[in-house]
């Protein structure tokens, strides 16, 4: 009874905070009672609990596009950290179905190139699809890196071009300067009009992106600020193979591909896709990915439970934030206790 009187004040808490704020044609979510849903209320309670020991600053869980549970500040947002390069994926998505970038490009064929030591000739054979699956090969310096990236980079030419996946911020970084040049765009103004609004964001602006240039490379950084509810939307369009209330927002052959997994990385069973990381289907059926970010940042979705669970993590509030194995652990416990 104390469990269920829990987690019925909490989805009446959850059905207020989500309900606020946000422009005028946002549709705000639907709650419902998680054991009318089908779940069962005492794994989704032991969830909550270790979440709770996590200290995230938000999780969302959303199931058929309704939201199950929720917990801290959904409205609040904060700097997403990696998850900026799914949501770059997914513009890239629309640019090619409109055939402003070739995949098959190579940076020779765009007049990419970087700050002294430059790129060589054998790096500028690598694709723009290199780039996307982490393999490009390039190991020049970059913005925005962390120290432990910046150990672990390999040197320059050790790898050739589609043959060796590396977490690399350069080619992240480059993706973005591909996309300004190609489409004439912003990418936050972008992400505003093509994404944000069609799907109704509620806190989202142009202005929660900015660019984080450093002296040792051309090529920004593009860090976004999302609140947990409007992630959460990002994560159900993808489960919704890019479609929003009867639009294809983002082609469904791109979202099937970014699900793909093309490289084998270093985390053991997650793979790599077009700036996703893809789980083990073992674990959670096919198609599962993820979105991922430095500190516990997470959109994820699992297709064979119709389920969307994120967590969103300020580090200026828990500094520690919360490793990835920890989310995971997290979100197997949540497609447990889902039916």
């Amino acid at each position: 009874m104390v469990i269920f009187m829990r987690l019925n004040f909490l989805a009446i808490v959850s059905a207020f905070i989500i309900s606020l704020g946000g422009g005028a044609s946002a549709q705000p979510w639907k709650t419902v009672e998680p054991s009318s849903a089908g779940w069962c209320v005492e794994r989704l309670k032991a969830a909550q609990d270790y979440a709770d020991i996590l200290k995230p600053t938000a999780v969302m869980v959303v199931q058929n596009g309704d939201v199950i549970a929720s917990w801290g500040e959904v409205t609040r947002k904060v700097n997403v950290a990696s998850v900026r390069r799914s949501l770059l994926s997914a513009l890239y998505g629309i640019a090619v179905s409109e055939g402003r970038i070739d995949l098959g490009s190579t940076l020779a064929d765009l007049g990419i190139d970087d700050k002294p030591p430059v790129l060589t000739g054998a790096e500028k054979q690598a694709t723009v699809r290199d780039l996307l699956t982490a393999c490009s090969g390039i190991y020049h310096a970059a913005a925005y890196e962390t120290d432990d990236i910046r150990q672990k980079r390999p040197g320059r030419e050790s790898h050739p071009p589609g043959t060796f996946w590396f977490y690399n911020n350069w080619d992240f970084n480059a993706l973005g300067a591909i996309y300004r040049q190609q489409t004439g765009g912003d990418i936050f103004r972008n992400f505003a009009e093509r994404i944000a609004q069609p799907i109704g964001m509620q806190d989202f602006s142009a202005e929660d992106g900015r660019y984080v240039a450093e002296r040792q490379s051309e090529h920004p950084a593009y860090p976004f600020r999302l609140s947990a509810r409007d992630a959460a939307r990002f994560g159900q369009l993808y489960l919704d193979g890019g479609r929003w209330d009867g639009r294809q927002v983002i082609p469904a052959s791109w979202v099937r591909e970014s699900a793909t997994a093309y490289s084998a990385t270093d985390r053991g069973s997650m793979g790599y896709g077009y700036l996703w990381w893809t789980l083990n289907p073992d674990v959670f059926g096919p198609g599962a990915a993820m979105a991922s970010g430095y500190g516990g940042q997470a959109i994820a979705i699992v297709p064979s439970k119709h389920l969307v669970v994120v967590q969103t993590v300020d580090l200026a509030q828990n500094a520690k934030g919360v490793r990835t194995s920890h989310f995971v652990k997290l979100l197997q416990q949540l497609a447990t206790a889902a039916p």
